[in-house]
């Protein structure tokens, strides 16, 4: 089994993503990473080269085509854009929103040019969190509430989260 971590960038997915796969003796994958591998370029660089709709469509399909078995799997923010990816996540995994405010997440991300996000020139975090909340919302098992949350605490709440929702299932 598989657990997918998703939500905005600066949420702490990859951060809490190797802390949970060390405590749940899982393996880690993030997809940013891979992705970055896959094309030898930063999230940066595969931005200004392949434009935002390829590369959207390049991580759908790595995230797609890639078989996870017993992984803590920290996705990049926009990842719910791929509708075959978020299906073979979802088919093979737990999938953990881990929700920031935006207040938050804007004293996290000082500089969000530098960061590879995934949206179109000039729009505000603001607003690509707008745009993408309904979509992690629609998308996962669970919800992890994040505000003012430590690292080793959030791993806390989604293992709790996970123990429970492995309960309900039985």
């Amino acid at each position: 089994m598989n657990l997918v971590l998703i939500g905005m960038p600066g949420c702490g997915k990859s951060t809490v993503g190797v802390l949970l796969a060390k405590s749940l003796l899982l393996q880690f994958a993030d997809t940013d990473l891979l992705l970055q591998r896959q094309y030898q370029m930063s999230l940066c660089e595969l931005l200004e080269t392949l434009g935002l709709d390829a590369f959207k469509a390049a991580e759908n399909r790595l995230i797609a085509d890639t078989v996870f078995t017993d992984t803590v799997i920290a996705t990049g923010g926009s990842a719910v854009y791929g509708a075959e990816a978020m299906a073979a996540l979802k088919a093979g995994g737990i999938v953990v929103y881990l929700q920031v405010p935006v207040a938050e997440l804007e004293a996290r991300i000082p500089d969000i040019k530098t960061r590879g996000v995934a949206m179109p020139a000039g729009m505000t975090l603001e607003a690509l969190y707008a745009e993408r909340a309904p979509l992690y919302k629609a998308y996962a098992d669970l919800t992890i509430p994040c505000a003012g949350l430590t690292a080793e605490q959030t791993v806390s709440a989604v293992v709790q989260a996970v123990l429970d929702h492995a309960k309900h299932d039985l």
